[in-house]
């Protein structure tokens, strides 16, 4: 039986206006945390996926066709899963191409076509060098396999350091491809990149690749925000963000959320809105950034949740669940922070954010997903894949 790490947590009422008089205690060592909100309690636990086996450092994993999943690994290599973990081959390996020198870089997304496989493409988001740059290309598959000779470049961005490259390429129910970039690194964005509309860092680009050719690789949908707007980048969709790590759509209302990566003090979760500013550098979160008191919030998108480096450090966004096992979470956008091993879920209809547990295992969880039923895995360092499941 797969190793199990059970966990409690509180019971999601129904309502989302559930207000501060809830009793919640803290995460035990083992694991444990239990809670209550004012329509009784509820129970999840971590059940290791595909067979327990241990992945280095994954950072994307979606559903393939006949039962498989694919996962990529930021060292480049996309590989096809069974269920049980068994490998059904290799789906795309760019580790001659891609840059690990940093940190956050590497092979940071993977997705395929929405029309996938009459359309067989697969995208993928990736650090290179010489240029530093990161790179979204554009391979077709045949027989289960990317053919690295078939891959166009769709968008490379220059990146004048290695860290906050973003990175989430997906696709929204419109068709179009969405993507996060970073603000280009190094601290306090030196380049006032997040509210410069003339450049594609700090941003979601929102670009259309249906009729992606070398002459052409995407063209720019006519109802984005800025398109036609002087000094303006016409891809950008949204902008004034730091480091977009791990966005996702709603599956029933098409929203687009993101987590985005403080700074010195705060992680924060958006909702993305067309033409909407998420305030960096001018804000953190919820806080003023530069200069620390008294900045301009006017025409800024305030976040839906935010939490302080008190509780965490490096927030990696998730997805709003919408799967069956656990009825008491649908509806919620769940989240997590990278070093401290927390999970939280906000209701996506509004209200407070909870915490639901914390795994104290010192794992590190860099990304969610999700099977074609909706429910949710969770992806971490050095570790197997770790399913949510309802229990005991």
């Amino acid at each position: 039986m797969s190793r199990l790490v059970w966990l409690a947590f509180l019971a999601l009422a129904v309502c989302a206006a559930c207000t501060g008089s809830e009793q919640r205690t803290a995460a035990t060592s083992t694991g444990a945390a239990t809670a209550s909100a004012g329509g009784g309690r509820a129970s999840l636990r971590l059940e290791s996926a595909f067979g327990g086996r241990q992945f280095d450092r994954p950072t994307e994993l979606g559903v393939y066709p006949g039962g498989r999943f694919f996962l990529a690994d930021q060292a480049g290599l996309v590989s096809l899963l069974r269920s049980d973990g068994s490998d059904a081959g290799v789906l795309l390996d760019l580790r001659r191409d891609v840059l690990r020198g940093g940190n956050e870089e590497g092979l940071l997304s993977v997705a395929l076509d929405p029309a996938f496989p009459a359309r067989p493409y697969l995208y993928a988001y990736y650090s290179a060098a010489n240029p530093r740059r990161t790179v979204l290309s554009r391979f077709e598959v045949a027989n289960d396999r990317a053919d690295a000779g078939s891959k166009l470049v769709i968008l490379e961005q220059q990146q004048p350091f290695s860290n906050h490259n973003g990175g989430a390429v997906r696709f929204g129910p419109d068709n179009m491809l969405y993507l996060g970039i970073g603000d280009g690194g190094s601290e306090g964005d030196p380049s006032g990149n997040g509210q410069n509309l003339g450049v594609l860092l700090a941003k979601i680009v929102r670009i259309d690749v249906r009729n992606a050719s070398a002459a052409r690789p995407y063209e720019v949908p006519r109802d984005n925000p800025f398109a036609g707007q002087a000094g303006a980048r016409p891809e950008v969709w949204a902008y004034g963000l730091r480091n977009p790590w791990r966005m996702a759509f709603d599956r029933t209302d098409g929203r687009l959320w993101v987590g985005d990566v403080g700074a010195s003090s705060v992680e924060e979760v958006d909702v993305v809105q067309r033409g909407s500013n998420y305030g960096w550098n001018r804000m953190e979160g919820d806080r003023c950034y530069s200069p620390r008191t008294g900045c301009d919030r006017s025409g800024i998108t305030m976040p839906v949740a935010t939490y302080t480096h008190d509780e965490g450090c490096s927030i990696t966004g998730g997805v709003v669940y919408r799967g069956r096992e656990l009825p008491a979470l649908v509806g919620w956008f769940l989240y997590a922070d990278f070093c401290s091993g927390r999970v939280w879920a906000v209701p996506a209809a509004g209200g407070e954010q909870r915490e639901l547990f914390r795994d104290d295992s010192e794992r590190r969880i860099a990304s969610f997903a999700e099977d074609e039923a909706g429910e949710v895995y969770l992806l971490v360092h050095g570790g197997a894949v770790l399913r949510l499941r309802a229990g005991p």
